[in-house]
C-alpha cells in the first residue's frame, strides 16, 4: 500500500499536517479509507512505515511518498481476513478511477507487454518515463479482429517511478530497466526554491523556464 502526500496548494498544509496525516486524509476523501486508526474495522489496522524524498512533478506539483502497509492485526492463521476481499473501497468519482493491485516486486521487472519504458528530454534534463500495464483479472474483451485481449491498468508517470523506488528500498534491487538513480528530486526543488520558485502559491502565467531548470539540474546533478 501506497499513499501519496502532495506538497503544494490546498490538499497540503506542513503548518498544520505531517506528510502523513495529508496523506491519510487524501486516502479518506478519494477511495474511502478510515483517517482515523479508531474507524478502521476490524481487524484491520494502517502501519506506517516510511516517508521517501519528495519528487517533482511536470506540473511543478512536489508529491511526497508515504509508504504503510494494511493488514490484518490478528496474529494468529485462525479467521485471517483479506484487505481485498473485506475492505470495499467507496471511490470519489471525481478524482479516483479504479482500485486495482499488483506484485509489488513486478515494478522491478522488464517483462515485455508488463513493462515499457523510453528515456525523454524535460528542460534539457533526462528523465526515464516507465509504463506499467498491470492485467485485470477475469476482464476480456474482443478486438475489432475477434481476437480476445486482456483489460488492463496502465501505471506510468511519476506514480510509476515512485512504486520502483519504494519496491528498490523494500527489496534492495535494482530494477531490470534502465531508470534515473537517484530517488526523489529534493536537491533540485531545494536549488529552484533558492531561486524564488516552486511557491506555495502560483502567481498568475508562472511556470519554470528552461533555463532555471536547466541551472538547478546542472547543481544537483541530475
Amino acid at each position: 500500500m501506497k499513499m501519496l502526500a502532495r506538497s503544494r496548494f490546498l490538499e497540503a498544509d506542513f503548518e498544520k499536517e505531517t506528510p502523513f496525516q495529508t496523506a491519510r486524509r487524501e486516502a479518506s476523501e478519494e477511495i474511502g479509507l478510515p483517517n482515523g486508526d479508531r474507524e478502521m474495522p476490524k481487524p484491520f489496522e494502517i502501519e506506517h512505515l516510511c516517508e521517501l524524498p519528495t519528487n517533482l512533478a511536470v506540473t511543478e506539483i512536489g508529491v511526497r511518498p508515504c509508504i504503510a502497509f494494511l493488514h490484518d492485526r490478528s496474529s494468529s492463521d485462525d479467521g485471517h481476513s483479506e484487505v481485498e476481499e473485506s475492505m470495499i473501497p467507496r471511490l470519489n468519482a471525481k478524482e479516483v478511477a479504479a482500485v486495482f493491485s499488483a506484485p509489488f516486486h513486478r515494478f522491478l521487472e522488464q517483462e515485455t507487454g508488463w513493462y515499457e519504458g523510453s528515456w525523454r528530454h524535460w528542460h534539457d534534463t533526462t528523465w526515464r518515463m516507465h509504463n506499467f500495464y498491470v492485467p485485470v483479472p477475469g476482464r476480456n474483451e474482443k478486438s475489432p479482429e475477434s481476437e480476445t485481449t486482456e483489460k488492463q491498468y496502465r501505471v506510468w508517470g511519476l506514480t510509476a517511478r515512485m512504486a520502483i523506488d519504494a519496491a528498490r528500498l523494500a527489496f534492495d534491487e535494482i530494477p531490470e530497466f534502465e531508470h534515473n538513480t537517484h530517488i526523489g528530486d529534493e536537491d533540485i526543488m531545494k536549488r529552484l526554491y533558492g531561486m524564488g520558485k516552486l511557491h506555495k502559491a502560483r502567481k498568475a502565467g508562472e511556470q519554470l523556464s528552461r533555463e532555471e531548470l536547466m541551472k538547478a539540474s546542472k547543481a544537483a546533478k541530475i
